[in-house]
């Protein structure tokens, strides 16, 4: 049995989202809190924690990115995984920087939160359609022939994928002009065979060349 503690500030949903999980046949849901600062509270108490954590990103008091870093700092072995209605770029690479090990929307068919978090029980991450199978090979090994051939200015570029800059913002603070950063970006896509700004972010994080928290 999956034993599963859930956080989101808006109670109708959050006992939805506890009644359909109570439906899965291997996972529970031992515990709720309207915001991360209870979680952490209620955690506190507990003999054990979780199997894995599911939190909403706006919540009250404390959100899920801030939550996601607290837990990992507290329990760095913890499973979390975001349940969000946010489907931008930037939120998703925020929440993987802060520790989260998958990334769900809210509008997803139940069967794909039951996957993820079996996914993420059983293998650690859950990508969903954010990366392609490409990316899930490449990250299954800490380097690759391909970061190793990565340039500096590539390799900075990709640090600066993981924080919330638009690309114009990562020009500036590169000091190079938005069409040469178009250039790192598109030469790393076809480098490391991967689409989507995501998927270099995720590669950053498993690869060590970025650090979460």
């Amino acid at each position: 049995m999956i034993s599963i503690a859930l956080a989101d500030d808006h109670a109708i949903l959050r006992k939805g989202v506890a009644e359909l999980i109570s439906k899965f046949d291997n996972m529970k849901v031992v515990y709720e809190a309207g915001d991360g600062k209870e979680l952490l509270e209620k955690t506190a108490t507990q003999d054990k924690i979780p199997d894995v954590f599911i939190l909403d990103i706006n919540m009250p008091v404390m959100n899920g990115y801030e939550t996601a870093h607290a837990l990992k700092k507290k329990y760095p072995g913890c499973k979390i995984l975001a349940l969000s209605m946010y489907d931008n770029e930037l939120s998703i690479i925020k929440m993987l920087r802060n520790g989260a090990n998958g990334y769900v929307l809210k509008d997803a068919d139940p069967s794909e939160l039951r996957n993820a978090i079996n996914e993420i029980y059983q293998h650690e991450f859950y990508y969903s359609d954010l990366v392609t199978g490409r990316v899930l090979k490449l990250l299954q090994v800490p380097e690759t022939k391909n970061s190793n051939a990565l340039t500096e200015k590539e390799t900075s570029f990709l640090v600066l994928c993981c924080s919330e800059y638009t690309y114009r913002e990562i020009a500036e603070k590169m000091d190079v002009s938005p069409r040469t950063v178009d250039g790192y970006r598109e030469s790393l896509f076809q480098k490391l065979d991967i689409k989507s700004r995501t998927g270099l972010a995720i590669y950053a994080i498993k690869t060590g060349i970025v650090s979460v928290t």
